[in-house]
């Protein structure tokens, strides 16, 4: 069993996903508005997952799965979740706007899919917690308004790492946004990962010119990994 990892995935098929026939895929949000590189992505995603990917494996998916709006809007790209081999763990993105309340997230998931919130996933002995993150203090765009987020997601990391409650041989973390601001400070969540042991921490949000702003992929002790579908070149790709 191998763990791998993906984020923003941003799906919006606004009609019954067939991988047998592609010509009949609709998106309400076609995603190659931010360049040619993203033409036909959930075809990129759909094959290069296939060829990476087996049924034993799980992968790791850190936000922004879908565009839309309301749960009932999601269905048919839960669906195409569901035509994915392995076992796929989430948490919230930003653009993750359908999240409701996660009894009425999960009851909508296809059976491969499990999402995060205050809690963990434990696979082959290894904790997978999570969160959806946000900017960080004494980042370039970090406002007023941020500061309550920012402190409620930390209390949400803080949630799913506590809830480990046997012993595990490493955990691993997720989540949507990078843990430390633009300058690369160390941050509130940072010393919550040390803390609580973390070996390895996976992050998206970043794409584009923006992944320049990824983290180095060893600091403070910890592993880090820029996975945002885009800088992957739409591959899931192998963390442990």
């Amino acid at each position: 069993m191998a763990i791998f990892a993906i984020s923003d995935l941003h799906l919006s098929f606004d009609r019954p996903v067939n991988p047998r026939d592609w010509n009949s895929a609709s998106q309400h949000k076609p995603m190659d508005i931010f360049g040619k590189d993203w033409a036909e992505h959930y075809r990129k995603i759909y094959e290069n997952w296939n060829k990476t990917v087996t049924d034993q494996d799980t992968v790791l998916v850190p936000g922004d799965i879908s565009w839309a709006m309301r749960l009932t809007e999601a269905v048919h790209d839960f669906e195409f979740l569901g035509f994915l081999p392995g076992n796929i763990i989430g948490v919230q993105g930003n653009h993750d706007y359908w999240w409701q309340s996660i009894s009425k997230v999960r009851a909508g998931l296809p059976v491969n899919t499990r999402l995060l919130q205050n809690d963990h996933i434990i696979i082959d002995n290894i904790a997978i917690c999570g969160t959806r993150g946000w900017i960080c203090p004494n980042d370039s765009f970090f406002g007023e308004s941020d500061e309550k987020i920012f402190r409620r997601e930390l209390m949400r990391l803080d949630n799913s790492l506590k809830s480990i409650t046997s012993s595990v041989k490493d955990i691993m973390v997720m989540m949507h946004y990078m843990p430390t601001n633009d300058k690369h400070d160390k941050s509130a969540f940072i010393e919550l990962l040390q803390q609580y042991g973390v070996s390895t921490v996976v992050y998206g949000h970043l794409h584009a010119k923006a992944s320049k702003y990824r983290l180095p992929e060893q600091k403070w002790g910890l592993n880090f990994q820029l996975v945002s579908a885009d800088y992957l070149n739409f591959t899931p790709l192998l963390i442990k």
